[in-house]
């Protein structure tokens, strides 16, 4: 078998970019946060890997998630947070850590947006087998 004949293997960096997503996305599960997806950008764009999104339903919701996923990520697993944005008006967070990017929205500005949507083509990671509900 030739080098081009052999299957594509993902890069160390892909799983890292992965356990990163996931561990956010359960970040918001245990905080109660709705409508949680994760897609991978990986063949849409070389900028970043995975996109985490999540709904909550207030400011308070939103600051406490905001700040776990900085303690999961950073503290725990050794990353850090390259930006955030939009903490004080609290409708959308961007937290950036480079290859993963997690959005959190109220319902409200969600909607609009449409990221789903906006990155149609991006692919939905199955995230049956990751997520464990609160207190598991």
């Amino acid at each position: 078998m030739t080098d081009s004949e052999k299957p594509e293997t993902p890069a160390a960096g892909d799983n890292r970019s992965l356990q990163l997503a996931t561990a956010a996305a359960q970040v918001i599960e245990d905080n109660k946060g709705r409508d949680i997806c994760i897609l991978d950008m990986r063949h849409l764009t070389p900028i970043f890997d995975y996109f985490v999104i999540g709904t909550g339903g207030s400011r308070r919701q939103l600051h406490a998630m905001s700040e776990e996923i900085d303690d999961k990520l950073e503290k725990e697993m050794g990353d850090r947070r390259m930006g955030r944005e939009g903490y004080d008006e609290s409708r959308w967070i961007l937290l950036d850590y480079g290859t993963v990017v997690c959005h959190l929205f109220d319902e409200e500005t969600r909607e609009y947006f449409q990221l789903e949507q906006l990155w149609g083509d991006a692919k939905k990671v199955d995230m049956t087998n990751i997520l464990r509900s609160p207190g598991e």
